[in-house]
Formats: structure tokens, C-alpha cells, sequence
């Protein structure tokens, strides 16, 4: 699969009114704003994470601002906000705050090591008094809208009925479709497969405060945590060591891609899947390296179930955050 178009690439109808984009990481917030004349104006920043739990809605409504300077767009003239965020998600009054394991340092507490002790972050409710139409949605629905209306989740130009989208970046995310019809359960939260217990493995605390799961085990961040002290600080380092023939390297990415792979059969035989696409920083930045070895952990294992199900790489590649936030508005 190569990418089916790009941001730089993508209009509005004419005489539609600018909508704004938010995609927000357990690392990163991007914002763009969209319209007739393109996508522009991105603004980057690290997420958040210190001062009052409502750091993050504010950061945000600056970076519209910012976003809106640098595009000639007067902030007045924005219809929509769409914001993609991990999750996950909490309502309070019918209104989404975050309970995002790599942002709220109050849920695994100071082992954690992150800045803050919220529960939560707040995050539609000062969005909401400051814009007249805001949409938030896990980033996993996001992408994996996008992915269906751009990206590899197509044929012929038609939306697959039956397909994830899943990130392996700083957190693991899941969008999923069944049906035809997108899930999202009772608080938006449906895909969570991130939050699966997998293991015991003392070592691998996720931000949620779980020990074991599937994101604490193979995460970005997990990897620092899990490795560091053998000489990997950093999910570059352990990939760098490997392309160099460092056995040891070579032996913890086979680990990562036979939990990441169990996940991905998982998925596959409870959804009956026709098409799963994999993104997010981990993945993308090694996916020649990491898609064979999680297509072994697949194949063959109950063909019955996982026969017909491929395993792609992200039609719309590093741009599927961005994709994501813009499909929530467009």
C-alpha cells in the first residue's frame, strides 16, 4: 500500500467554511486548519502535562489561534473543531474529559514519573466555550475513518465493512468496524485493545496503572522503561541496534511483535476482520522491518477465522493523525 493522497493535497468543497483539526498524542498536539484553499497552518507543540488539569483544552484553544494567524484565517470565521485524542474517555455531564494513560500521572501515580496527578484532563467543556461546534472522538475512530475514506481501509473507492485500524506509537490504539457500522460504545471508548492483560511481567506498568497489558508491555514508551537498562534508552536506539545484527535487540523486537501479533489474531478471530491497517511512530518508522514478523505471528494460526484478513501498513502513513482529526469535520 502506498499513501493514497496527502494533507498538502486535500480541499474543501468551494465556499465551505474553515474547520479546525486536533490530534492529540500521549507526545504530541498537532492542529491545522482546513478549507477551500487546503490544509495549513499546522502547529506542533508537546502535549501538556503540567499546572491544572485543564492545561491541555487551554493549550489547545491557542494553538487554534496560532494555527489560524498562520493560515490568513480569522478565528471568528471557524465552523468546526475536530478533535482525535487518545484515550481514554470519561463523561462528566454528558462531556469528554480524558483518562489518557501517558497524559493523567494520577492514575499509575509516581512510579510513572509523569508531571502531574490528574485523574483526568478536562477537555470538550473549555472547548466548547470558546467554539461553536466540537467534535471529539478516540484517535482510533479517527484514523480509522480516515484510513476508510482515504487510506488502505478502501476498495475501489468504497469503505471496507469489516477492518481496524490499529497505532503502535507512544500508546497502542484500535478503531474498529463491523458491519459497516463503526463501534464506539457506551463512552466512545470501544477498541481499547491497548488496555488487554497479556502478561505478568512486573516490569511493564502502563500509565492506566495496569501491570502487564499489552501497551505497558510494548508501548514507545514501554520500551525506554523495559529497556533502558540494557542498553536500550529508546525505541530508535533498540531498532538501530537491531539493523546492526545486535542479538539481543533482535531478540526483544521478536518479543514486541508476538504480543503485537497475538493482539492483531485477537482482534481477527473475535470481529472477523477482512483488513487490518497499522500506523503510529513505532510502526511506521520501521514497518519493512516489523509488517513480516506480525504477519507470522497470523498466518496459519485457525484459518477457518484468520484466512482473508491482511495485514497492511497505513494508507495515509505519518499523516494518519492529521487525516484523523480532519475526518471528524469534513
Amino acid at each position: 500500500m502506498t499513501n493514497q493522497m496527502t494533507v498538502a493535497s486535500f480541499r474543501l468543497p468551494a465556499g465551505a467554511a474553515p474547520v479546525a483539526c486536533v490530534d492529540i498524542g500521549g507526545t504530541k498536539v498537532a492542529v491545522n486548519m482546513a478549507d477551500a484553499q487546503g490544509v495549513r497552518g499546522r502547529v506542533v507543540e508537546p502535549t501538556a502535562k503540567e499546572g491544572r488539569n485543564d492545561a491541555l483544552a487551554l493549550q489547545i484553544i491557542r494553538m487554534v489561534g496560532q494555527s489560524c494567524q498562520l493560515a490568513g484565517i480569522a478565528l471568528s470565521d471557524v465552523s468546526a473543531v475536530g478533535v482525535s485524542s487518545c484515550g481514554p474517555f470519561v463523561m462528566n455531564d454528558g462531556l469528554v474529559e480524558l483518562a489518557a494513560p501517558n497524559i493523567c500521572g494520577g492514575m499509575a501515580g509516581e512510579a510513572r514519573g509523569l508531571p502531574n496527578d490528574w485523574d483526568t484532563a478536562l477537555l470538550e467543556a473549555p472547548l466548547k466555550q470558546a467554539f461553536a461546534r466540537v467534535r471529539v472522538e478516540n484517535d482510533g475512530i479517527g484514523a480509522l475513518e480516515a484510513e476508510r475514506r482515504w487510506g488502505a481501509l478502501q476498495e475501489s473507492g468504497r469503505a471496507l465493512d469489516h477492518c481496524a485500524y490499529v497505532t503502535w506509537s507512544t500508546g497502542i490504539g484500535v478503531g474498529i468496524c463491523v458491519d459497516g457500522h463503526v463501534l464506539r460504545g457506551k463512552n466512545g471508548n470501544a477498541g481499547h485493545a491497548g488496555h488487554l492483560f497479556v502478561s505478568d511481567n512486573s516490569d511493564a506498568l502502563c500509565g492506566c496503572g495496569n501491570v502487564g497489558d499489552v501497551e505497558g508491555l510494548i508501548a514507545g514508551n514501554a520500551i525506554a522503561r523495559r529497556f533502558g537498562a540494557r542498553g536500550y534508552p529508546d525505541a530508535a536506539s533498540l531498532f538501530s541496534a537491531a539493523y546492526a545484527h545486535d542479538a539481543g535487540a533482535i531478540a526483544i523486537i521478536d518479543e514486541l511483535c508476538r504480543v503485537m501479533g497475538r493482539t492483531l489474531y485477537n482482534l481477527i478471530v473475535t470481529l472477523d476482520l477482512s483488513r487490518i491497517s497499522i500506523g503510529g511512530s513505532v510502526f511506521w518508522h520501521h514497518r519493512e522491518f516489523l509488517l513480516p514478523k506480525l504477519r507470522a505471528q497470523v498466518q496459519g494460526k485457525l484459518p477457518a477465522l484468520t484466512q482473508g484478513c491482511e495485514l497492511v501498513a497505513a494508507g495515509l502513513g505519518e499523516q494518519v493523525g492529521d487525516f484523523g482529526a480532519l475526518a471528524l469535520v469534513a
